[in-house]
């Protein structure tokens, strides 16, 4: 089979994770760079990135790379590459652009001359005459310009992010997206043998997202995918995909996962979300406020999303839940405790400095990640 370059696009801060994921998919030639990674892979490949890749935002297919600095070039070098190998004769081809730092600075004109270009190498190749009839699969055509270099892609992942799950049929205010909720699970050393805990769960995505990696579940069973429509991957081997995900999850681990929240309104939506997927006998919710969690487990983890305090009318509010978080937390030695939060005074009210800080952006706001490390538990407990 014939083998492509795939660039798996991550949030900044998380490209590590993302190109340890991708490594331990079995990728090749994994390179990492400044808000992506790039590996080699064939059509299966295409296919396992999708439904497995649980810290990706999406995952593109390079048609071409090039540099370009007049419109002219941009128009020949595009319509030279093999666009009728991937866009069949009645397929959508919609054309996003962006470019930074380069003299084709106009996204709108670059778009429209890489559009035209595309046009008409398939309407020579295919034999077309007049107009393409654009009724069939989606392909997303991105070109994307940094310092002159001209970067083709076609996004393999459809319309919405690999963050829409397909799970949440109910979200709180300011939802954390899928994917940032499992790099934070995956930023730890937690495993499902052990008690994970999230007090301020919202509509319960990092405790369903941590029953995903729990029990081996592939995040992307649940969606649908551009590709699955393209006719030189085929739906074959999709199904062929999904029946293999589905015997790899281990259904039958145990989990002792809890989200919590001050909220009743949020913990019924946590409950129809995890019920959405089938997890609702793998997670206990419940109403109660962060300074009345106790616990007799030991070796537990708590990876918590809590308020920023955005709004300087919030702060006090917030404040107090981060020193009623230090006042129960910091007395549970052998649980380890991670918290995003942007409230660069946390450590302060918690009453603690965390063990390690970690940056990472939650959309587009500037947060620290902040990881206080528990004893670890003897071999035989892991």
């Amino acid at each position: 089979m014939t083998k492509y370059t795939l660039i798996a696009t991550a949030a900044m801060g998380i490209e590590a994770l993302v190109a340890r994921e991708v490594k331990s998919l079995g990728f090749e030639d994994v390179q990492v760079e400044n808000g992506r990674v790039l590996f080699k892979a064939d059509e299966d490949g295409i296919v396992k990135a999708n439904l497995w890749l649980r810290t990706a935002d999406r995952v593109k297919l390079r048609v071409g790379e090039f540099k370009a600095t007049s419109f002219d070039e941009l128009f020949e070098k595009t319509k030279a590459l093999p666009w009728h190998m991937f866009i069949p004769r009645n397929g959508q081809f919609p054309v996003t652009g962006k470019s930074q730092k380069s003299k084709l600075f106009s996204v709108s004109d670059c778009q429209a001359i890489v559009k035209k270009a595309i046009v008409d190498k398939l309407k020579t190749i295919q034999n077309v005459q007049g107009m393409l009839i654009e009724d069939g699969p989606l392909f997303r055509v991105e070109v994307s310009i940094l310092k002159d270099i001209v970067t083709l892609t076609i996004d393999t992942t459809g319309r919405e992010g690999l963050h829409k799950r397909g799970y949440r049929v109910e979200q709180g205010e300011a939802p954390l997206k899928e994917t940032l909720a499992a790099s934070l699970i995956l930023l730890t050393n937690w495993n499902a043998d052990l008690p994970f805990v999230d007090p301020f769960c919202g509509s319960g995505t990092i405790p369903i997202e941590a029953a995903l990696i729990g029990q081996n579940i592939a995040p992307g069973s649940f969606r649908s995918f551009a590709s699955e429509e393209w006719h030189w991957i085929g739906k074959k081997r999709w199904n062929e995909a999904r029946q293999e995900a589905d015997d790899l999850a281990n259904y039958d681990q145990k989990l002792e996962i809890i989200g919590s929240d001050i909220d009743h309104r949020m913990i019924n939506v946590s409950k129809a979300n995890a019920d959405e997927i089938g997890l609702a006998d793998s997670i206990s919710f419940k109403q109660m406020q962060v300074k009345d969690f106790t616990t007799r487990l030991d070796y537990g983890y708590v990876v918590t999303n809590p308020p920023y305090g955005e709004r300087l009318n919030d702060r006090p509010y917030v404040e107090k839940l981060y020193a009623d978080m230090g006042q129960v937390y910091t007395k549970l030695d052998t649980w380890s405790v991670y918290v995003l939060t942007s409230h660069e005074g946390f450590e302060q009210f918690y009453g603690k400095p965390a063990t390690k800080k970690r940056k990472l952006f939650n959309g587009f706001i500037k947060t620290d990640y902040y990881q206080y490390f528990g004893k670890r538990p003897p071999r035989n407990v892991e």
